[in-house]
């Protein structure tokens, strides 16, 4: 059995392909989606999504947030950003978060705190997701 899985982002279309499942990171804690799973909506948080597809292959995907929409036959992930996990960038992830971290230190205001420590979960994020993708798969 499979799901059609459709990821997206502002600016293109990420992933869309059938699957057997998919495993992202919701507001809660990790959610893995089957088909047929029970209607959900639900905010997700920066992190990897992986789609296992029905050749077998696994898709991975690092998105900074956004929407989950699952449907008995279809599963839609609405990101902020989204980035194939190939053309993540570990240079510029580690330069996002030492940015963030300066400007964490250097705060003028509420506003600007609040923006540098999104902008540090994100790139924690990226780095995360660089790492799974090193790892071996068995």
């Amino acid at each position: 059995m499979t799901v059609h899985v459709d990821i997206v982002s502002a600016e293109e279309s990420i992933f869309s392909g059938l699957a057997e499942f998919v495993v992202l990171p919701g507001e809660a804690g990790e959610l893995g989606i089957m088909p047929g799973h029970t209607p959900l909506l639900t905010r997700i948080k920066p992190g990897v999504v992986r789609v296992k597809t029905q050749d077998g292959n696994e898709e991975l995907v690092f998105v900074a947030g956004g929407m989950l929409e699952v449907q008995p036959n279809l599963v839609t992930v609405l990101a902020d950003t989204a980035i194939r996990g190939k053309d993540l960038d570990e240079a510029k992830a580690l330069d996002a978060k030492k940015k963030a971290e300066e400007a964490l230190q250097n705060k003028t205001s509420q506003l600007e705190y609040a923006k540098a420590q999104a902008e540090l979960a994100e790139a924690i994020a990226q780095l995360a997701a660089i790492q799974k993708l090193r790892k071996p798969r068995h």
